[in-house]
C-alpha cells in the first residue's frame, strides 16, 4: 500500500493526464477513472454503450514491484499481461506516457 504523500503525488499526476487526455467537448461522454489497490493502479475508460447506458474497459494496469512502475493489458478474458515492450522505470509519469505510445491502450 502507498503512503499518504505518494498516493496523492500519482493522484495528481493521473488527474493532470486526465484532463489533457479528454477534449472539452467530450468531457459529457467520456470519462477516465482510476483506482488504486495495494500497490497497482488501474486506470479505465468509461464511455456511453451502444445500447443505452454506460461501459467501461480497462485501459491499463500499472503495478510498483521491487521498486519499478510495471506495465499491465488486459485481455478478452481478464487477465493481466506484462508489456514487453515497455521498461519497468521507477518514474510513474513517464509509465504513463508510454501508454500513449502503444496502439494496444487505446481504442
Amino acid at each position: 500500500m502507498f503512503d499518504a504523500f505518494t498516493k496523492k503525488r500519482i493522484e495528481k499526476i493521473l488527474q493532470s493526464y486526465i484532463d489533457k487526455k479528454i477534449p472539452k467537448h467530450l468531457k459529457n461522454e467520456i470519462q477516465i477513472h482510476y483506482k488504486f489497490r495495494g500497490k497497482t493502479v488501474t486506470l479505465s475508460q468509461e464511455k456511453p454503450g451502444y445500447r443505452g447506458g454506460r461501459f467501461e474497459y480497462p485501459i491499463a494496469q500499472f503495478r510498483y514491484e521491487e521498486a519499478l512502475w510495471k506495465v499491465y493489458w488486459q485481455d478478452s478474458r481478464n487477465k493481466w499481461h506484462f508489456v514487453d515492450d515497455i521498461n519497468p522505470d521507477q518514474d510513474f509519469e513517464k509509465q504513463l506516457k508510454e501508454i500513449d505510445k502503444n496502439d494496444i491502450f487505446w481504442a
